[in-house]
């Protein structure tokens, strides 16, 4: 970020506030101490490794921030829902590791590599449980919604439920279209950023027919950063992205792209992905290849821009009542949807 960059002053301000409400929840509510250090090492503040690199980025939290304060209300109000939003996340990525497998998250073992599947379960279920529990302190109860910000979080849970669901049911499968991706990616990833920005909203007083171009907005987000991201993961360049362009090949992820490129009819890309044998990293450049020949990548391209367009008019129509807030929610979302290739 650079001293011109209207999100800088944003992130420098809130981030270390939000960081002292998600610790305060974590350390006063989770015990025994044991549990709490688990999820305490997954949040990244204990361990080896522990610091900014382990936290992430606090996407989520922080659109919900952004959107309370353009939308009129002062962001700290919001912080209750921020948390929520944040810990919801982190159960997901959790219990994401445990059903993927997966060593390392952000380069530090998983929280089950060290403790064991059946007790990170519970560190998950605790950060789930938390999150209602931050919600419940959300200081402003918004009567122009016919629902309670639980009921809307809990909904965002059970989409992300039902897309995690559909992106495990589809591995391995051969018959997917991409009218199947879809759904999969509107649950598992697009509900929870459409969740944190609508809880935004809410905190900020608007009724739910005002909310309504911020939930769009939200919406399109997670779609195109999803759709960015499945680009990224066979084009993007490991050096900046910090992921092997080969691991969702070798993985045999149905993404967009290999769904437009199975769409396409016969094909040497067809045929070896319907072959079962396991794709060495050397067989996966050439995969990615084969799919950038039938224009599996300009397709994903092409649909990661028509997702963001939709997002940035979706965001343009929004009520905002604090002009510098709202610029730094458009360059918080520009930077999501122009990750480096």
């Amino acid at each position: 970020m650079t001293s011109n960059d209207p999100l800088q002053p944003y992130v420098e301000t809130w981030l270390p506030a939000l960081e002292e409400v998600l610790q305060n929840y974590v350390y006063t509510h989770i015990h025994p101490p044991e549990l709490a250090r688990m999820v305490a090492y997954h949040m990244g503040w204990e361990g080896p490794g522990a610091g900014p690199q382990a936290r992430g980025k606090r996407v989520r939290p922080l659109l919900t921030l952004l959107v309370a304060q353009a939308a009129g209300q002062a962001w700290q109000k919001a912080l209750p829902a921020a948390a929520a939003v944040e810990f919801i996340h982190n159960f997901s990525l959790l219990h994401d590791d445990i059903q993927d497998r997966s060593p390392l998250r952000r380069g530090r073992p998983t929280v089950w590599r060290l403790w064991g599947r059946a007790q990170a379960i519970n560190a998950g279920d605790a950060l789930f449980a938390l999150a209602f529990r931050a919600l419940a302190d959300l200081p402003l109860q918004n009567t122009l919604w016919p629902h309670p910000p639980a009921a809307l979080l809990a909904t965002a849970c059970l989409r992300l439920t039902q897309g995690q669901y559909l992106d495990l049911a589809y591995e391995g499968r051969a018959d997917l279209h991409e009218d199947d991706y879809w759904p999969m990616i509107q649950g598992k990833t697009a509900a929870l950023i459409e969740a944190a920005v609508a809880l935004g909203a809410y905190a900020a007083g608007l009724s739910e027919a005002q909310a309504q171009p911020y939930r769009q907005f939200g919406h399109a987000l997670g779609v195109a950063f999803q759709v960015w991201d499945d680009y990224l993961g066979l084009w993007g360049d490991p050096r900046r992205t910090g992921k092997s362009a080969a691991s969702d090949l070798m993985a045999r992820k149905n993404s967009l792209p290999v769904l437009y490129g199975l769409a396409q009819g016969p094909s040497p890309f067809q045929r070896r992905w319907q072959d079962p044998a396991a794709i060495s990293e050397a067989e996966a450049q050439t995969l990615a290849a084969q799919l950038d020949a039938l224009g599996a990548r300009a397709y994903t391209r092409d649909q990661a821009a028509r997702w963001t367009q939709r997002a940035r008019q979706a965001l343009a129509a929004a009520p905002a009542r604090d002009a510098r807030a709202h610029a730094a929610l458009q360059a918080l979302a520009e930077r999501l949807l122009h990750r480096e290739v």
